[in-house]
Order: C-alpha cells, then sequence, then structure tokens
C-alpha cells in the first residue's frame, strides 16, 4: 500500500489524513488547534502542524504529502527567511479601506475584474500589503519576500524533511526564499496574480505595496514543489480548491461550503471577471477555474446562537426544527463579524420580527439557520449558474436542521457527502496524483429535498440593509 497525506491548515486547526493512494481508504489522522484571532504568528502554524502529524502516526511511510491551508493571508518574510510580523488572516478587517483605495487609485472595479478576476475586499493580500505599507512602513522594508500559508508550510515542511528525522525538524533552518512556491488556487486569491493569464501582475503589487519583494513560484496542478527526504511535496492549495477535490466536484457542480466563514463556488472551464466585485475570478487546484462568492458568517452564527440560548449545537438543530418554516416572521441578519459579500465589512447582524410569540429558543434557533442560509442562497444567485448538483459541506453542515432546512432556502435538493475532513482529503488527493491515477470513490452520498419556501429570503431581502437588493 502506498500512502499519501493532506494537511489542512485552515483558521481554527490543523488537520492531517492518512489515506492509500490508490483507493483513498483512510488508514489513520490526526488534528491539532489554532490560537484565536485574526493575525497570528506562524509559527503556531507550524507546532500545530508537527503535532496534528504526530497524533496521525508521522510522515514515515507517506510517499507524497500536501498542504491546503486558509486562504489570502498575507505572511511577510525578512531576507534570512524570519517571519517580520504576525500573519494577517483573511477575516481581519483592518485592511477596508486600503481594499477601497486600491479600487478607487487602479482604475475602479471594472479594471481589478479584467486585470485579477476579482475586485480587492479586505480578505486579499494585496489590500493587507496597502495596509501594512501605510501603517508599519518598517516592517514593509524588512520584507523580502511575502507568501500565503499553504505556501509557508510547504516550504518549511520541505525544509524540515530534508533536515532529516523526525526530532530535527523543530530546529531545521527555513530553506531558501526562493525555494517558495505556491499554486494557482490560491495565487488567484493575492490580488496580484490573473487566473486568466496565468501570471502575476507585479504592476499592481508594487502600486500597492511600494515595492515588489520575491513572490513563489507558481507550480502547475501536477508539478511538484520538492523532493525532500524521499517525500514528494505537491503544490498544495488554498482550502476551497481543496475540498472541491476533496468532494469530486465536477464542472457543472456548485459547492455551499459551511465552515468558519460560507462559501459557494462552482467549478468552471472558462475564467471569470465580475466587476460588482460579489463574484471572486479564482482558479482551482486542476488547471480550470473556480468563481466563487465568499460570507464572513457560517457557521459561527449557530455558535452564536447556540451560547444566546444556552444549549450545545446539536440542541440547537433540533430546537430549530420544532419551529415552522420561516419561524413565524423572526428573521436574522447574521453579519455577527461584518461581511465579505455584500462588502460590509463595518456591518453588524440583527433581529426583526421578535414578538411575545417568536420570543422563544425554537424560533431564534431556527432563524439562526435560515439566515445563514439565506446569505449563502444570495451567494449562490450571484454566480448566476443552475447547478448540476448543489453539494452542501462544512462543519455546520453535520447539523440535521441544516441538511433539512437548507432545500427550503435554497429552492432545490442538496446533496450532502460523508463527513469528511474534505480539505485535507482534497489536498491528499492532490499529492496522490503525484504517484498514481486514484480512483477514490465516495459512499453514503445523500440527497435532501423539500418545498421551497421563497417567503423566507423575501423577508430576509426586507430585513437586511435596504441598499442591498437581490442578486
Amino acid at each position: 500500500m502506498t500512502l499519501v497525506a493532506g494537511i489542512d491548515s485552515s483558521t481554527q486547526s490543523c488537520k492531517v489524513v492518512i489515506r492509500d493512494a490508490v483507493t483513498g481508504a483512510l488508514v489513520r489522522e490526526g488534528r491539532a488547534a489554532h490560537p484565536s484571532g485574526t493575525e497570528v504568528h506562524p509559527d503556531h502554524w507550524w507546532t500545530a502542524l508537527l503535532r496534528a502529524v504526530d497524533a496521525a502516526g508521522g510522515l514515515g511511510d507517506v510517499a507524497a504529502v500536501s498542504v491546503a491551508g486558509q486562504q489570502h493571508g498575507m505572511v511577510c518574510l525578512d531576507e534570512s527567511g524570519n517571519v517580520v510580523r504576525d500573519a494577517l488572516l483573511w477575516n481581519d478587517t483592518r485592511s477596508a479601506q486600503a481594499a477601497a483605495d486600491l479600487v478607487a487609485e487602479l482604475g475602479g472595479p471594472d479594471f481589478w475584474a479584467q486585470a485579477v478576476g476579482s475586485v480587492p475586499v479586505a480578505a486579499f493580500t494585496v489590500a493587507k500589503l496597502r495596509w501594512l505599507a501605510a501603517h508599519e512602513p518598517a516592517n514593509a522594508r524588512r520584507t523580502a519576500a511575502v507568501c500565503l500559508p499553504h505556501d509557508w508550510l510547504t516550504w518549511r515542511l520541505a525544509g524540515a524533511l530534508a533536515a532529516g528525522p523526525r526530532e530535527t525538524w523543530e530546529s531545521a533552518p527555513p530553506p531558501a526564499l526562493e525555494l517558495l512556491t505556491t499554486d494557482r488556487g490560491d495565487a488567484s486569491g493575492t490580488g496580484y496574480w490573473s487566473p486568466a493569464t496565468g501570471t502575476y501582475r507585479t504592476d499592481l503589487l508594487k502600486s500597492a505595496f511600494g515595492a515588489v519583494p520575491l513572490l513563489p513560484r507558481v507550480l502547475g496542478p501536477a508539478e511538484e514543489a520538492v523532493v525532500a527526504g524521499g517525500v514528494r511535496l505537491a503544490p498544495g492549495t488554498g482550502d476551497n480548491m481543496a475540498a472541491a477535490l476533496g468532494v469530486g466536484a465536477l464542472p457543472g457542480d456548485v459547492v455551499v461550503s459551511l465552515g468558519t466563514s460560507g462559501t459557494v463556488f462552482a467549478v468552471a472551464d472558462h475564467p471569470s471577471a465580475d466587476p460588482t466585485g460579489a463574484v471572486a475570478g479564482f482558479a482551482d487546484a486542476t488547471g480550470r477555474y473556480l468563481p466563487l462568492v465568499c460570507t464572513l458568517n457560517a457557521a459561527r452564527v449557530m455558535d452564536a446562537a447556540a451560547r444566546l440560548t444556552g444549549v450545545t449545537l446539536d440542541q440547537l438543530s433540533e430546537l430549530a426544527l420544532q419551529a415552522p418554516p420561516g419561524a413565524d416572521g423572526l428573521t436574522l441578519v447574521p453579519y455577527l463579524e461584518g461581511e465579505r459579500t455584500p462588502n460590509l465589512p463595518a456591518a453588524t447582524g440583527a433581529i426583526h420580527g421578535l414578538t411575545l410569540a417568536t420570543a422563544t429558543p425554537a424560533h431564534l434557533a431556527r432563524a439562526a439557520i435560515e439566515g445563514m442560509l439565506c446569505g449563502l442562497a444570495d451567494a449562490l444567485e450571484s454566480l448566476r449558474l443552475t447547478p448540476n448538483r448543489l453539494l452542501l459541506i462544512g462543519g455546520a453542515a453535520r447539523s440535521e436542521a441544516v441538511r433539512r432546512i437548507a432545500p427550503t432556502v435554497f429552492g432545490t435538493a442538496v446533496t450532502v457527502p460523508p463527513p469528511g475532513e474534505y480539505v485535507a482529503d482534497g489536498a491528499a488527493y492532490q499529492a496522490a496524483t503525484l504517484l498514481t491515477t486514484p480512483a477514490w470513490r465516495q459512499e453514503d452520498t445523500a440527497v435532501y429535498t423539500g418545498e421551497p419556501r421563497p417567503e423566507i429570503r423575501d423577508r430576509y431581502a426586507q430585513a437586511r440593509p435596504q441598499f442591498l437588493s437581490r442578486p
């Protein structure tokens, strides 16, 4: 049996799966937590990766590895490879004004959409670099290279594997900066790489940052980053691109991912460019494209509702199913940490339709789930696609209430793959492609149907900020 490892370095934790390269059978797995916050020193990711690898039984018998990671984060390195400052994560909104300034200064939304497939928002690396140049000029001057979270981890892992046995990894020196690599998928979320042309837009980077630091080499889907210690390292990719691999998404499929953030993305054969900024025109990890809409608020909406009602997430699901569809008019606008789509970084959440009759835990639980799904249904409409399959994945998709309410909000059946670590699985699949032609199959996929309830989204549209219209 030939084994491969897939690593998912997400906002909240690091997960490692070890799978059979040919069949995809899970052999073992491990995980470790990340610290909370919107800025984190990358060393915490490295420590968590080592702990997760150890929990998964190590990489001693693994032939290939791939790292998938949270998109957009800004990792700045000095000329010796040391981290200049804590990494700013995708959900750090301090760069919102910087993003708006870049759009205004450099040709407007249509220019950016045509140049890099997306209109910058606070999450994008280019906006964070503008913020750094303006607010921490000394750190900007020290920055010799800029990379993304998965790039940095792949780079560190290459150095560790080359150093020798596991016990040497903590003290292994960082490799040369010139060995930094990335892939099409993650590079397409920087704001200075074009999916349509496959090239960096260093002119945009220089305009944003005032300089052009060293950037990772962009690898093709089947191109290995390096062979270190006898282990082949795949290019890795962003978390959404890896999730598409992990669930076996095909052209025409749309994936709704309910994790820390909520994302809706499709596998497409052609690049996209949406000047409204709602749709990010990313690349995927196969040579295709991944138009994507992202919301900041997804599973954490349910976490907040569970805290308010004093119940567990499982109990929240049970409560939600006790209330009628539409929660008798109680509507939650779930902008609990600002919002990315629509681009409202300073927004807050709101509850509408609260009466004595709807002031119950069951109504609040139902309104929270419906509000979360309404935001994602708007995202789906932004893609302007009729999906062959609508795949529902992510931690919140494990909730029975989410599965049963989703078809009523989306107005179509939803397909729910079996629970799994889809991002880590997608990374493992990418690693397997370096060795063989994988023949992985998914078992126990469930299809949920329900009567469409358009009135739920109509009330949601009335409750959210009035200057927003349905896509």
